[in-house]
């Protein structure tokens, strides 16, 4: 996948279409068939059949429940489909729409970035509703939800607010219960759509009321290329099982990061006391621990999905705020944003929680700042904290950032997976545009 995405990021012309195969299936539907954003979300609650007043959530909630008969026992009763059935365009007009720019603009005239995770997230699972739709029926029997953003490459340092945006979207790789899903972005420049990002989402399937997993449509190639996205999809899960099995959680460091964290721990004993319990910062460095930011929301229904529940999108730009504003006050300078890596979403977050984040910067190297956010809920009835995500994002400052030191060993573990997260990044800076930072 690493390499894949360099690929597209580094090449403009012939991209558009994610494959001879899609192209032919979305040429024919590239005017009557682009949506706009605020159409996904619209047809992700007629597919869902959600309520748009909270007051009735309850009851559509309820209705839910008739859709149980319509789930397939097993994936061999649902009918093969092909990567062009889920293929969607998606247009973000900012250009052609001036009165849509507020909600995306930040003070330095870019776009939100933020904004772009929470569009990703609702085209991610209209994607896969697209993939396991069934003519016969209304409304889906599937509750589709995200389960993993494996990856998401920027291939420009920055989005122009006044020009239109395109994303589209395909199901790439499709398991027993679970799909990942290919999206692509990109901004008109003259009269050409050219690529801006590239990002990997993995998403589950659960029955009609979200307590269990339900089987999806298998998935079938018609062309070379299909063929090796599916393998290459294969090798996404070998991978991210392989980086889940040597987490830090699970297994010691290995030797060469056990001597990483030995010679940072020596470079801050004091020379004039030689004693383990005396420490002093080396040069140019700063304590693990003076890198925090933290924050409290209240989550309102207002930022329900159409599962009411906490929308994931919007976890995703909160924690990318905390985060960029986490990399801005280290570095002394606007941050960009590189890499989005690896967030796993481990628990639903109830309507009413109390949500809180953590942020800190786990490793640094050259301009490069390594940021992860730690997120757990609190229910209003109950003082007990869940973790519910980790992010983890790259960003690159305007000028050479200090190195950190961890001074405990859990600050030690911290910036050893920091440190894991940033060599996995895929686009070396080169690749990346000049122009104005990506901000929150």
């Amino acid at each position: 996948m690493r390499r894949a995405a360099l690929r597209f990021c580094t090449v403009s012309k012939g991209l558009f279409n994610p494959g001879r195969g899609l192209a032919q299936g979305s040429q024919g539907s590239k005017k009557q068939g682009v949506l706009q954003m605020h159409e996904v979300r619209e047809k992700l609650r007629e597919i869902v059949g959600a309520s748009t007043n909270w007051r009735d959530h309850v009851k559509a909630m309820e209705e839910r429940k008739l859709l149980h008969s319509f789930l397939a026992m097993s994936q061999k009763a649902l009918p093969p489909r092909k990567m062009k059935d889920s293929y969607i365009e998606v247009l973000l007009p900012l250009g052609s729409e001036p009165e849509l720019r507020e909600k995306y603009l930040t003070v330095q005239n870019t776009v939100r970035f933020g904004r772009i995770l929470e569009d990703l997230d609702s085209l991610g699972v209209l994607v896969c509703y697209m993939h396991t739709r069934n003519p016969s029926v209304k409304m889906s029997p599937l509750s589709i939800v995200t389960a993993l953003v494996d990856k998401i490459d920027m291939c420009k340092r920055s989005l122009s607010p006044e020009q239109d945006i395109k994303l589209t979207g395909h199901v790439s790789w499709v398991g027993m219960t679970s799909m990942e899903v290919k999206m692509k972005m990109y901004q008109l420049h003259g009269d050409e759509f050219c690529p801006v990002l590239d990002a990997t989402f993995v998403m589950v399937a659960r029955d009609s009321e979200n307590k269990g997993p339900a089987f999806v449509n298998p998935l079938i190639p018609e062309n070379p290329e299909e063929e090796a996205l599916i393998r290459q999809g294969e090798l996404n899960k070998g991978r991210r099982i392989a980086f889940s099995s040597a987490s830090l959680l699970k297994m010691a460091p290995n030797a060469e990061e056990r001597n990483t964290i030995h010679d940072m721990f020596l470079n801050t004993l004091d020379p004039k006391t030689i004693s383990f319990q005396s420490r002093i910062l080396p040069p140019k460095a700063v304590w693990m621990e003076s890198t925090k930011l933290k924050s409290l929301d209240i989550c309102h229904p207002q930022e329900r999905n159409i599962f009411n529940r906490i929308f994931g999108g919007f976890l995703m730009r909160k924690a990318y705020e905390l985060g960029w504003a986490t990399a801005c006050s280290f570095g002394g300078s606007r941050p960009f944003v590189v890499t989005v890596d690896d967030i796993m979403f481990q628990r639903p977050v109830e309507v009413g929680s109390l949500l809180f984040l953590s942020s800190q910067v786990c490793f640094t190297q050259n301009n490069y700042i390594q940021v992860r956010v730690h997120s757990e809920v609190a229910s209003l009835e109950s003082h007990e904290h869940m973790t519910t995500n980790v992010f983890h994002f790259t960003f690159m400052s305007e000028k050479e950032v200090p190195l950190v030191f961890p001074r405990t060993y859990g600050e030690s573990m911290l910036y050893l997976d920091g440190q894991r997260h940033f060599n996995s990044m895929t686009i070396p800076v080169v690749t990346l545009k000049k122009d104005y930072p990506v901000e929150s």
